[in-house]
């Protein structure tokens, strides 16, 4: 008999964190919250008052892991690691998190135009005896922008979605002059620390 090939949960809707585990070999299946609207209190993504950005994102993570751990039981499926990730952007010690809207959106690019950044990134692996955290920091500069590339970015719909209204791995690549740090981070999915984590909890991808 053929053993069955190890597998974990990814607590994450993120089409480019499945798309990272799929690139490094991680077989995973999705562990999805039943609706945008989280019933766990406890997955709070509000910034507490006096929070830091590396507290905020490993907070975040780590509760979204033990949100993921939580459904597993409930529905009795197969025990396996289950995996989540929190990313966020800071600039001189602000969080700056997804845009509301197209206004949002614009106006944080134009904030990020320049300049240099950080973006943080939590990875939190749980089972049913401990939870592992790792955090990757990256370091990103744009170019200066105008407000028509700005403007014609938005309308594409791509920033709507991600911390600080940008995807490295799409149009916005454009805007980058320089990294330092885990590129894989500022996408979403560190994979570096991803499989080091995976590893510890005998996972080897």
């Amino acid at each position: 008999m053929t053993p069955l090939e190890p597998r974990i949960y990814l607590a994450s809707r993120s089409p480019r964190r499945r798309e990272l585990l799929t690139q490094i070999g991680v077989r995973f299946d999705l562990l999805l919250f039943r609706s945008d609207q989280r019933i766990d209190a406890e997955v709070d993504e509000a910034v507490l008052q006096d929070e830091s950005p590396a507290d905020y994102v490993a907070r975040v993570a780590r509760a979204k892991a033990g949100h993921g751990l939580r459904l597993r039981q409930m529905r009795h499926l197969p025990v396996r690691p289950v995996l989540s990730a929190d990313t966020t952007l800071e600039v001189e010690g602000r969080i700056i998190g997804k845009p509301r809207d197209e206004a949002d959106a614009r106006a944080i690019l134009m904030q990020l135009s320049g300049r240099s950044h950080r973006v943080l990134t939590a990875v939190a692996v749980t089972d049913e005896q401990r939870m592992e955290m790792a955090l990757s920091v990256s370091e990103v500069r744009f170019r200066d922008l105008d407000e028509a590339e700005v403007r014609r970015y938005v309308a594409t719909g791509e920033p709507m979605d991600k911390a600080g209204a940008y995807g490295i791995q799409g149009r916005a690549a454009m805007f980058v002059r320089e990294i330092q740090g885990s590129h894989s981070g500022i996408v979403g999915l560190p994979l570096c620390e991803t499989a080091e984590l995976l590893k510890r909890f005998g996972f080897i991808p």
